[in-house]
């Protein structure tokens, strides 16, 4: 393979990566058809001790399809599924897909404030949910344009005795118990499954012009927007995901499915990936260290795509050495940075391999990764997938930085968004001659590696210095008593800004202040070092354990508002 001098990073591609693929150019939905006609008694999912086939996933999906067209969908009407990592999720998504819906993906932590923006910007019709909250649902529907609500229970797939059990656990859990009726705008789910004939109609579909889903982002800066994926784009880069993975067997992988589908990262990586590749998905609702931990020790998963606070929360369990984890051979860390002691801690522990990967999800999402068995390099998002294209644009300009020179980071690939759903001037802002500018601050080193400094927004400037949070971030998590920390600018009459550290401390571990201001100023400028630390229980993070820093400024900024009027 020559050396392209435009992208450096092909020269060490291992010979089974290749660096442009033959995408099928088929709707997504076809993969789903695609497993079941070939391994259709292997097992697709695992949930709390159910298993379902590959047939069984595809009957049920097409039962979804025609229950959805005898309510009336019609091609390019929106379906917003609110429910955690469960069958119905899967079900609903493809059954939407295979009916010729589009996807909207709704977090099922909203608060009626959220769900009825994201239902009302999106348009939905159709609404799947979970029993516990139909209430919150209901209460939102008559100002949106939803017709139908499909009510699903974690009970309905579970398997005797749990299924009996669980109202009761449910009840204890939330304080909620909710029966819902079958009738009128409401759907339960068991009887949608009994009464629809799996008799669908296969719409139309140009995989390269039709969305598959509307999926928002997470809305740190203003309201969150509704990132358009083609059918195209996601295929393109759950078959990126399969190579990159050369290692992987079709049919004989084993996934762990924490990660939720309803964030890009875990519906492309663990779910349309596994479904493509005929793998067998171990659904966990909820992240649960203990369950987690109980999971990989009994169901033997290869596959581990996570994010860095979940492989944090399984290492520092105290009872980490009485499971064997040791089946676990790859995992890609996504949705924030990988601190290195984590990626080696966690290693030393399976025994298999645990790499950063970057994306965001107009990207659908994952445009660069490091590679999992070899050539790869600390400290950095590693190269672009096959296809990928990326480069560091100077500061608010198109012109490319040196190497090595600070940049925003920006990537064009068949992955990449066609635009914001309804926002044109913001999809203008964002796509620039094809090129996405991601907001995230870079640079590229000769041989083609990327590197993250920071999010362009999160970048502090302290008495005239660009500071970046992760860079203080790295040096703080390699101190023996933190378990979790972010840093951020918050408002300082002087410099501007001043540094702050937010710390959870490791349990039984105590540090003071002026243990971290002399660890820090051994490791950094003096410029960089915190002016503030505040320990705390817990941070505030998103559903895939992406630490909210934006949360935290914004209570700082609120704190110094209240005494400023007092």
């Amino acid at each position: 393979m020559g050396v392209n001098v435009t992208k450096p990073w092909f020269k060490h591609y291992p010979e089974e990566i290749p660096t442009s693929i033959e995408y099928d150019n088929i709707p997504l939905q076809d993969f789903l058809e695609k497993s079941a006609t070939k391994l259709p008694d292997k097992v697709a999912i695992h949930f709390m001790g159910k298993e379902i086939t590959y047939q069984e996933l595809f009957d049920s999906s097409k039962k979804m399809a025609s229950y959805f067209q005898d309510l009336g969908l019609q091609k390019g009407d929106r379906v917003a599924i609110m429910l955690p990592n469960t069958p119905q999720a899967v079900i609903s998504y493809y059954g939407a897909l295979m009916a010729g819906g589009i996807v909207v993906q709704t977090n099922p932590l909203y608060t009626e404030r959220e769900l009825e923006y994201q239902l009302k910007d999106s348009g939905s019709k159709f609404l799947v949910c979970l029993d516990i909250l139909l209430p919150r649902a209901s209460s939102v529907k008559g100002n949106t344009d939803v017709e139908h609500i499909i009510v699903a229970g974690i009970k309905d797939y579970l398997p005797f005795p749990k299924n009996m059990l669980y109202p009761m656990i449910q009840k204890k859990q939330y304080n909620i118990v909710v029966k819902p009726e079958h009738g009128g705008g409401t759907h339960v789910w068991n009887r949608v499954m009994e009464e629809a004939t799996g008799d669908y109609e296969k719409p139309e579909i140009d995989p390269k012009e039709d969305l598959a889903l509307l999926q928002y982002t997470g809305g740190t800066t203003g309201y969150p927007k509704g990132v358009m994926l083609t059918h195209f784009n996601l295929v393109s880069n759950t078959q990126m995901c399969s190579k990159w993975l050369y290692k992987t067997e079709y049919g004989k992988e084993v996934v762990l499915g924490i990660l939720p589908f309803f964030h890009v990262y875990g519906m492309t990586t663990v779910m349309n990936n596994s479904i493509m590749m005929a793998q067998k998905m171990v659904l966990i609702p909820k992240f649960d260290v203990d369950g987690v931990l109980k999971a990989i020790d009994k169901q033997k998963p290869t596959l581990f795509p996570g994010a860095p606070t979940i492989y944090i929360g399984l290492l520092n369990h105290p009872k980490l050495s009485k499971y064997d984890l040791s089946s676990i051979e790859a995992c890609i860390s996504g949705s924030a940075p990988l601190p290195s002691e984590v990626q080696e801690q966690f290693e030393k522990v399976t025994g298999g391999r645990l790499v950063e990967g970057y994306g965001l999800t107009e990207s659908s999402p994952v445009t660069h990764s490091n590679f999992v068995w070899e050539n790869r390099r600390g400290g950095t998002i590693g190269v672009p997938w096959p296809d990928t294209d990326s480069k560091i644009f100077k500061m608010e300009t198109t012109e490319e930085a040196e190497v090595g020179e600070v940049g925003e980071i920006v990537v064009k690939g068949p992955q990449i968004m066609k635009g914001y759903w309804n926002r044109p001037e913001e999809t203008a802002n964002t796509l620039k001659d094809g090129w996405l500018l991601t907001g995230d601050m870079g640079y590229m080193d000769e041989d083609g590696y990327f590197y993250v400094v920071d999010r362009k927004k999160d970048m502090i400037i302290a008495g005239g210095f660009n500071i970046y949070p992760r860079e203080v971030e790295e040096v703080l998590y390699e101190h023996d008593a933190i378990l979790e920390t972010v840093v951020a600018g918050i408002p300082d009459p002087y410099r501007g800004e001043t540094v702050k550290a937010y710390i959870v401390l490791k349990e039984g571990h105590e540090v003071t202040e002026d243990n971290l201001d002399k660890f820090c100023r051994e490791n950094l400028a003096a410029y960089k070092v915190p002016k503030i630390y505040e320990f705390r229980e817990e941070l505030p993070k998103t559903a895939v354990g992406k630490i909210l820093r934006r949360k935290l400024v914004d209570e700082e900024k609120e704190k110094l508002a209240n005494q400023q009027t007092q």
